[in-house]
């Protein structure tokens, strides 16, 4: 989608009323950045328009249209002298229907980079799923958009994330390498909630911390957490195991008596009392219900459980996560 600025086709004037011949209007993405934002001849974005835009000697501007979205200009005298500067300058689409006033293309209506929900699974006009694939120019090859009204996102991406990969390679800016028709991986959110940085513009709150969250809680488009955990040993409650279990179904001979494995079989199946000829055991006298489950006399304890990890997710019901172009 594609639409324009006011001041497309206007006639720009000086302070002292005089018109502005062979000023320069540049077009800039939104933002604390100085990237060139690219602005064509048409409505379709496939004839480039030279950035920055010279006035003629009327000091008209010619027209022009752009990516949607917002974007910053600046306008300069042929001196070179700034005679209007304005940031986020809302980018209108065409507009439709008569005799009630012109629509404005919905897809205006969020800046480049916004992401927005939305229970669909296939492609969303105005906008590519954040899914990892790349964007690009209509030559890239990119595999989730080839289109020229992916270089708003592009630059930003480019600009906002030096992590995203790049292919080949990332180059001196992301002008150049839009230019070269390169591709830059979308963030990727496939089976991910959202959750805020851990400082955003403020100190840290530490409610996402290198030690559980897995990663930096202040790096844009960090990746931690998990879907399940296993227990450590280190991890499990302090506690204490009994010195023997409790099994009432047989006794043991008096403190000190002399036994042999032939003789002392009063244990039931999986666990019969079995100890090596002769062996003396010290068990106390008519040592009812504690079951020695060791050759040599002493008391071990039974382990229990097997480790496996458990769910760490609550519930959630899922859709697609899209990035405005």
């Amino acid at each position: 989608m594609a639409g324009t600025i006011p001041l497309s086709l206007t006639q720009q004037f000086d302070e002292f009323g005089k018109p502005l011949s062979g000023a320069l209007l540049y077009i800039i993405q939104a933002g604390p950045v100085s990237t060139p934002q690219q602005p064509y001849q048409d409505a379709s974005l496939t004839i480039l328009q030279p950035n920055p835009i010279q006035l003629d000697a009327a000091g008209r501007v010619p027209q022009f249209f752009l990516a949607d979205g917002y974007i910053k200009v600046r306008l300069d005298d042929k001196f070179g002298v700034t005679q209007l500067a304005r940031d986020g300058v809302l980018v209108i689409g065409p507009s439709a229907g008569g005799g009630g006033g012109g629509g404005v293309d919905p897809t205006t209506l969020i800046q480049t980079g916004a992401i927005q929900p939305f229970y669909a699974t296939g492609v969303l006009a105005g906008f590519v799923r954040m899914n990892g694939r790349t964007i690009g120019s209509a030559t890239s090859g990119a595999s989730e958009r080839a289109n020229a009204d992916c270089q708003a996102l592009f630059n930003f991406l480019w600009n906002g994330d030096s992590t995203l990969p790049v292919a080949p390679s990332r180059g001196a800016s992301s002008a150049a390498d839009w230019a070269a028709n390169k591709t830059i991986a979308t963030p990727d959110f496939r089976g991910c909630a959202i959750s805020g940085l851990d400082d955003m513009g403020n100190v840290p709150a530490n409610r996402l911390t290198a030690t559980y969250f897995g990663a930096s809680g202040l790096t844009l488009g960090a990746f931690g957490g998990g879907e399940s955990i296993a227990l450590t040993i280190g991890q499990m409650p302090s506690h204490y195991h009994a010195a023997g279990i409790y099994d009432p179904t047989h006794g043991h001979p008096a403190f000190g008596a002399a036994v042999t494995q032939n003789t002392f079989q009063t244990g039931t199946a999986p666990n019969p009392c079995t100890y090596s000829p002769n062996q003396t055991i010290g068990i106390g006298a008519a040592a009812t219900g504690v079951r020695v489950n060791s050759s040599n006399g002493i008391d071990t304890t039974y382990s229990a459980g097997g480790g496996a990890a458990f769910r760490t997710l609550g519930p959630r019901k899922l859709c697609t996560l899209y990035i405005k172009l």
